[in-house]
C-alpha cells in the first residue's frame, strides 16, 4: 500500500502569510490553478483557506476580500497527514473530516498538499491492478487442464 511519501509532490505547496487579503489569496489560487493555499506564520502553518471559505466566510457574508486579511477568515483547526501515512488512512480522514485538501507534514513542518482527487486516483490504479490480476485468475486456463483438452 502506498505512503503518501510515494504520492505527493515535493513542494508542491502554495501559502499566503496571514496578513495577506482575501484577494491576495484567491490571486494566487488562481494562478496556480488550485483550491487551496496554505496559511503561515514565519514557516509555520497555522491555518489553511480554500475556495469554500472565500465563498462561506468572505462572499456569504458581504466582506470585502480587498479588505478582509486572510487570519480573519481562514480555517484554523487544520488536520495534517504525516508523509509516513497509507493513503488509505488519508482518505478515511478526509472523507470523515469532509474536507478536499489535507497539508503532508515531514517532522513537524508542511511539506505538501494533497487533494481527494490525488488519492482517489492512486486508489483507481490499485483498483485496475487488482481487477486485472483477478482477472488472470479466473480466465488463465493452468497447463495441465490445456494438455488434456487436446
Amino acid at each position: 500500500m502506498k505512503r503518501l511519501r510515494e504520492i505527493m509532490r515535493e513542494g508542491f505547496l502554495f501559502a499566503v502569510r496571514k496578513d495577506a487579503t482575501v484577494t491576495e489569496a484567491v490571486r494566487t489560487m488562481a494562478e496556480n490553478n488550485v483550491g487551496i493555499v496554505a496559511v503561515l506564520e514565519g514557516d509555520r502553518l497555522i491555518g489553511v483557506f480554500s475556495e469554500r471559505d472565500a465563498v462561506r466566510r468572505v462572499i456569504d457574508k458581504g466582506l470585502d476580500p480587498a479588505a478582509t486579511l486572510i487570519e480573519q477568515v481562514m480555517t484554523r483547526d487544520v488536520l495534517v497527514a504525516d508523509e509516513q501515512e497509507h493513503y488509505q488512512t488519508a482518505m478515511r480522514t478526509m472523507d470523515q473530516a469532509n474536507i478536499r485538501h489535507l497539508p503532508v507534514v515531514r517532522e513537524g513542518q508542511v511539506v505538501s498538499m494533497l487533494s481527494i482527487r490525488d488519492l482517489v486516483r492512486v486508489d483507481m490504479a490499485r483498483m485496475g491492478e487488482e481487477l486485472r490480476f483477478l482477472h488472470e485468475y479466473l480466465y488463465t486456463v493452468p497447463p495441465d487442464v490445456a494438455q488434456e483438452s487436446k
